[in-house]
């Protein structure tokens, strides 16, 4: 018994002391900052997820427009097959039977080649200079090496009636990139902006917090000189009731100015990507001085950097583009593709660059639907 007496005085005080050590775990969690305008809009652009956001979506319209910029200039590419080995049974005419007969056939094949690609903005085509070479191997009784070179081709295809999305990609892209740098600046200032209100809001919620704890400092003040009044019966209990009332409800518009408060701060530490137990106060600005902008220039301002605008010219020219992309591609398609250069067959590799014959290539393909089922009435 004398032990469970002992535990029960030793309780509250347990309680106690864990309640001082929570107190100031949570005191030392809490982190106190104290922000000026300047250094808020300066987060807002540094740290905040909206501020990410604008310049990832500024990133993806530059790296569109580094593409559409590089799909103007040359390519190089390298096409190589090392190693393709090739075992099946193949048919074959013997011409010394006059038959045909299925023979096993062993290969071995390497390929490598160089293109160089220019697309053509005026006509949608492209321009290509190539090189190769070839080497074939066969096994088995008939065991034979050949080579064969391109040592250079140039040739131009095009598409006579098709839709020509370098033509559109030349209007469209300039203006598309144009609109994203502007959109950047608009999102910046925007940011800010937001940050601006947030400050406010902080401060506003502030001010109101303390002017809440001035008037209930002030009620209860009163209601404590009524009570005294009270009891020399300086004053009724009509009246005593009614400074009472006023203490209850300054009370309920501090708590009410409190989670308004708490409400403002964990707004602005948030959109500034702060811990959100920062304690934050703020230091108000100077009164700013007025500006005067006339109507004509701020009209002109607005012209020439509002990207919705430039948005709108960029919607006329996607209408237009998918219209005439539609119109084309509803069609029959045709395309040429001509090409001249050299080319030489030899046993060895010294041979098959000596003395090259001339290759000349003209190419004319037509493709008309003549049966669908309704499928190209259906897409356009």
């Amino acid at each position: 018994m004398r032990v469970m007496n002992r535990l029960k005085k030793r309780i509250p005080v347990f309680l106690c002391v864990l309640c001082v050590l929570c107190g100031e775990s949570q005191l030392r969690a809490q982190k106190h900052l104290v922000l000026d305008l300047n250094r808020t809009i300066s987060l807002a652009n540094d740290s905040s997820l909206e501020s990410f956001r604008t310049q990832n979506m500024y990133l993806s319209g530059y790296w569109e427009y580094r593409t559409f910029r590089a799909n103007r200039l040359p390519s190089l590419t390298l096409d190589v097959t090392p190693a393709q080995y090739n075992r099946d049974i193949t048919k074959r005419y013997d011409s010394g039977q006059d038959l045909d007969v299925y023979r096993t056939q062993q290969s071995y094949y390497a390929y490598g080649g160089l293109s160089v690609k220019q697309n053509f903005d005026l006509t949608g085509g492209t321009f290509y200079l190539e090189s190769n070479l070839a080497y074939m191997r066969n096994f088995g009784s008939n065991s034979a090496t050949q080579l064969t070179s391109v040592p250079i081709r140039i040739g131009y295809s095009q598409s006579l009636v098709g839709y020509n999305s370098f033509k559109w990609e030349r209007r469209i892209e300039p203006l598309k990139y144009e609109r994203v740098k502007k959109e950047f600046l608009y999102n910046v200032e925007k940011v800010s902006e937001t940050a601006t209100n947030y400050f406010f809001s902080l401060a506003m919620a502030q001010a109101e917090y303390n002017l809440a704890k001035e008037n209930l400092a002030s009620t209860d003040t009163l209601y404590r000189i009524g009570q005294q009044r009270h009891r020399i019966a300086a004053i009724s209990q009509a009246d005593l009731l009614t400074l009472k009332l006023d203490r209850v409800n300054a009370q309920n518009t501090l708590q009410n100015k409190a989670s308004d408060l708490k409400r403002a701060m964990f707004s602005l530490a948030s959109f500034l990507n702060l811990d959100k137990n920062t304690q934050i106060k703020l230091e108000l600005p100077s009164r700013p001085e007025m500006v005067d902008i006339p109507v004509d220039e701020a009209l002109r301002w607005g012209r020439n950097n509002n990207p919705q605008l430039l948005e709108l010219k960029q919607n006329v020219l996607e209408a237009e583009r998918n219209v005439d992309k539609t119109k084309k591609e509803s069609r029959f398609n045709a395309s040429v593709n001509a090409s001249i250069g050299f080319n030489q067959v030899a046993d060895n590799f010294g041979d098959v660059y000596h003395k090259p014959m001339q290759q000349d290539l003209v190419a004319v393909s037509v493709s008309i639907p003549l049966l669908d089922w309704g499928v190209r009435k259906g897409k356009y």
